[in-house]
């Protein structure tokens, strides 16, 4: 599913997209899956993407922050997302709070036709 996530993401133009594994470490969550987005447009966009994720696989996540388009959270149970504008994931360092979570490696982007 972090994955799947994380694909949509790229797939939007999602910046420093990143996956940390919490598995082990919290009991909120097996994943965040992180992406900055560079305008309040784009990070509605970067969200969405990751909701359509979940209503594809039959979840129906929890959504906070979409009203100011900073930092909106997508809880989808085992993989929580976080999309940041880029101010907001500075100054919040999500990675920084997680450094012991090990990242998870990207999907591949697929092959140019």
């Amino acid at each position: 599913m972090a994955q799947a996530v994380a694909e949509a993401l790229l797939n939007k133009k999602g910046e420093d997209v990143r996956i940390l594994s919490l598995r082990g470490l919290s009991l909120i969550a097996d994943y965040f899956v992180l992406a900055s987005g560079t305008s309040r447009p784009h990070v509605q966009a970067l969200y969405e993407a990751a909701v359509d994720v979940f209503l594809e696989r039959g979840i129906r996540p929890r959504i906070e922050g979409a009203e100011h388009r900073r930092w909106v959270l997508v809880d989808g149970g085992s993989v929580i997302v976080h999309v940041f504008h880029e101010e907001e994931r500075s100054y919040y360092g999500l990675e920084r709070l997680w450094s012991d979570a090990p990242e998870v490696p990207l999907p591949s982007p697929a092959p140019a036709p």
